[in-house]
């Protein structure tokens, strides 16, 4: 079926509501109708995620439905009395498909365990496991612009839907027809029949006395947590309440609030693209530090996965650390107070992504601890966690990815911004008590294991075409591989589709084991390493650089010259 066939049909069709079927006929450009229904929206392993509008290739009612039927027909096939969980966001519309949902599921004889207000995302994964799901579902878009929403959906261990499962429920939505295959019940029958159950405070409490036991150093929280002044921003979202109520039950009560953002809305009207890697989202942050004077800064995405962080540097200037930063001062700092605390074992682990600062594992070395690579994505990091915990192997103490997600504790799956707030926070305290601020901090980590510096850029490719352009783009890198970049020799290519990591200067060949993705990996003579992959929850293509400079100067140099080759390289702007 083509793309005019299938909107003909939502137009003729008496499932769909009259408001959608005006928003249609309204629609007078060609290519906006091309691009809504050329293709159903995908389900990949992050569920769904596109802008909210009508079409197949769109976040509606529609087809929410759809992939909810398709959930379904999962859950009852492969368990016995299946149950979910379901939580939603601050975005327009979350709390729509997230009831949307929850009637579905009902209808296919599946328990739905749904929170009665918005929650974050790490809460639900949390959930899952604490009432003994089959599976959940997040209503987010994590920090997309306010056009977007999303379906995460989770499996029984609390992560992320793994490769497998996802395939499986997709294989079931394209059997689904989407004006006859969805079964629905309003939601008063659902709740009188025990298939509708809304969550509630004890299980708010259970996580966050969970998040208690994160804590590592538990004394100098006790004594001194109400020394530290924190400004926070929930930027519009749903950490407003969870983030505040752990620091205040950590005794942190020096907390100031930006009112402009503090409360939810989807329309984000100070922050259009609510993404705390954007510093702009901060301003307003900044702007009550030249009053309130913090000792700490941070700000969660509209899910509450992600944090961002700003620092006063020594020249008065207000900055907002990278993700790998972060990461790299959280792994220090927890090594480095396990080790004071006597628990230091060399079976800790820490657990970062292949495009993640390889600094991380400098720190890793220097206390004799571990350190492992996955693919993109947090569930890859649940899925180790889960193996930790199965053969007992390793402790895991931190995992985290370049995109400003962190977790630590085995009790949620996914990135957790309340657990990195908590844990920031303690380590911005520790630092204050030397004498230092977390700028300080990290100027001496680059002096102790070099000056890393590690780029990110995105180039958006909207549509069809645009999709066509990012596989074109890779598929030609993996075909014509450079042999050098700025003059340094390429030593190692590792490509993920293809499972293969090739030493370029021996001419030898080993395997990587790890899932499949279309991802390509460029590591040079000098340590100075690229990576070139598609976005999964957006239209874009991202390359991911770093280098290692003798000094920040040398290191910004280094990185500038490094990006502007690659983007020369693949004839890209």
């Amino acid at each position: 079926m083509n793309y005019k066939q299938s909107y003909e049909m939502w137009l003729e069709s008496d499932v769909i509501d009259i408001i959608t079927k005006e928003e249609l006929k309204a629609l007078n450009n060609e290519k906006e109708i091309e691009d809504r229904f050329y293709k159903n929206l995908e389900f990949g392993t992050g569920g769904l995620r596109g802008k909210i509008a009508a079409g197949t290739n769109r976040m509606n009612i529609y087809t929410v439905g759809k992939a909810t039927q398709g959930l379904a027909k999962y859950l009852v096939t492969n368990f016995t009395n299946p149950s979910i969980a379901i939580a939603y966001d601050s975005r327009n519309m979350s709390d729509v498909f997230a009831e949307t949902a929850a009637k579905v599921l009902a209808a296919n004889g599946v328990k739905v365990y749904l929170y009665e207000s918005l929650r974050p995302t790490p809460m639900l994964s949390f959930a899952v496991r604490h009432l003994g799901a089959e599976a959940g579902i997040v209503l987010t878009a994590s920090h997309n612009p306010k056009e977007y929403n999303g379906y995460k959906v989770y499996g029984s261990d609390g992560g992320q839907l793994t490769d497998n499962a996802a395939n499986e429920v997709l294989g079931y939505i394209n059997e689904i027809d989407l004006f006859t295959g969805i079964k629905t019940m309003n939601t008063e029958d659902a709740v009188k029949a025990g298939l509708l159950v809304y969550i509630g405070e004890d299980v708010d409490n259970a996580y966050y006395e969970k998040v208690e036991t994160v804590v590592v150093n538990k004394e100098l929280v006790k004594e001194r947590a109400s020394e530290l002044n924190i400004i926070y921003t929930p930027i519009h979202g749903s950490g407003n309440i969870p983030v505040r109520a752990m620091l205040k039950r950590l005794g942190y009560t020096n907390v100031h609030i930006v009112k402009e953002q503090e409360l939810p809305d989807g329309n984000f009207p100070t922050a259009p693209y609510p993404n705390p890697e954007n510093p702009q989202v901060f301003e307003l942050a900044i702007e009550m530090a030249k009053e309130v004077g913090p000792d700490l800064i941070f700000g969660t995405d509209p899910d509450c996965d992600r944090i961002g962080v700003i620092v006063k540097e020594d020249s008065g200037e207000y900055k907002v650390l990278t993700g790998n930063q972060v990461g790299v001062l959280l792994s220090e700092y927890m090594l480095n107070a396990r080790k004071e605390t006597g628990v230091l074992s060399t079976k800790d682990t820490l657990i970062k992504t292949i495009v993640t600062t390889e600094m991380a594992t400098r720190v890793a070395e220097a206390y004799d601890a571990q350190i492992m690579s996955v693919l993109t994505g947090f569930k890859y990091i649940g899925e180790k966690i889960e193996e930790f915990e199965q053969t007992g192997s390793n402790n895991f103490v931190l995992g985290f990815e370049e995109s400003y997600g962190y977790l630590s504790g085995g009790f949620v799956r996914d990135k957790d911004a309340v657990i990195a707030a908590t844990l920031i926070a303690e380590m911005a305290l520790y630092y204050k008590t030397k004498g230092k601020n977390l700028a300080q901090a990290l100027h001496d980590l680059f002096e102790k294991y070099g000056y890393y510096k590690e780029e990110l850029v995105s180039i958006t490719m909207e549509g069809k075409d645009g999709q066509e352009q990012i596989a074109a783009m890779i598929t030609a890198l993996r075909e014509n591989t450079p042999t050098e970049v700025n003059g340094v020799k390429i030593a190692t290519v590792e490509d993920y589709k293809l499972s293969t990591r090739t030493n370029v200067l021996e001419g030898t060949k080993e395997e990587i084991k790890l899932p499949k993705s279309n991802v390509l990996k460029f590591v040079l003579e000098d340590r100075s390493w690229f990576v070139i992959r598609p976005s999964g929850t957006e239209p874009k293509v991202k390359i991911y650089a770093s280098v290692v400079g003798k000094d920040d100067v040398d290191a910004v140099k280094k990185s500038n010259a490094f990006v502007a080759n690659i983007k020369q390289i693949l004839n890209v702007k």
